[in-house]
């Protein structure tokens, strides 16, 4: 029976390219969408994979997903983290709106999926966890502090259920991208994508098959003795 890998955040970036690479190698998919219907509807059609509109935030609509996902495929074998939001402001402007969506989204979203995912994974004895982190929850980067602490909380949170869950079978590991070029990253003007390709060693930026191939070598039985690792696919930005 072929395995199952949950994504969140898959209709666009990142975790559309997870998507699509796990369904090239054959696993059953489930993409996890918010607000990005035609998106996800556009990855349906492309991969085949099963689309579930959720809010990641919502404890309760991330278990009933996770229900719906066992429903149609029989197993969750793989879980990849991945949705997230990001924001540039002073610290000073940041306010406790701003503070709690970026935690709701970036890091409540990751405890929903796992605490929804992680029995089923306990009673198969078999399970990969892979949490989409960010160099900046490493080392931290000036006018995202909500943000960068939202991916160091992804860090900790990573290495510390990965010393529990290693009886079980079950692997739980991080990657913390560099600067990927995707929608998340429109933000900045092209000065300073170029100053960032600049300071990369590799001199590109990444891009999301980058982090998809990682993801995929972590669902795989070749990495089955890693667990509780920050992969960093970053170019040497940070070394």
């Amino acid at each position: 029976m072929s395995k199952t890998a949950l994504i969140t955040g898959a209709s666009r970036g990142i975790g559309r390219e997870c998507a699509r690479l796990f369904a090239q190698a054959g696993y059953n998919v489930a993409a996890i969408y918010n607000k990005s219907e035609e998106a996800a509807l556009s990855l349906k059609e492309e991969t085949g994979c099963g689309i579930y509109k959720c809010d990641v935030s919502d404890c309760k609509a991330a278990h009933e997903t996770v229900e719906a996902v066992f429903r149609q495929f029989g197993s969750i074998d793989v879980l990849i983290n991945n949705a997230a939001i990001a924001q540039q402001a002073l610290f000073s402007d940041i306010t406790e709106e701003m503070w709690d969506n970026m935690f709701d989204t970036n890091v409540k979203s990751v405890y929903n999926f796992t605490h929804g995912v992680l029995p089923h994974m306990i009673h198969e004895k078999y399970g990969r966890i892979i949490n989409i982190s960010s160099m900046w929850g490493q080392v931290g980067a000036s006018c995202e502090v909500h943000y960068s602490a939202a991916k160091a909380a992804v860090i900790g949170f990573t290495k510390a259920l990965a010393k529990e869950t290693g009886l079980s079978g079950i692997t739980v590991n991080c990657i913390a991208p560099g600067v990927i070029d995707t929608d998340m990253n429109k933000n900045l003007d092209s000065e300073t994508m170029e100053y960032l390709k600049e300071e990369t060693p590799m001199n590109r930026l990444g891009t999301p098959h980058d982090i998809a191939r990682t993801a995929l070598f972590l669902a795989d039985e070749r990495s089955d003795f890693i667990t509780g690792q920050i992969i960093g696919v970053n170019g040497g930005f940070i070394i």
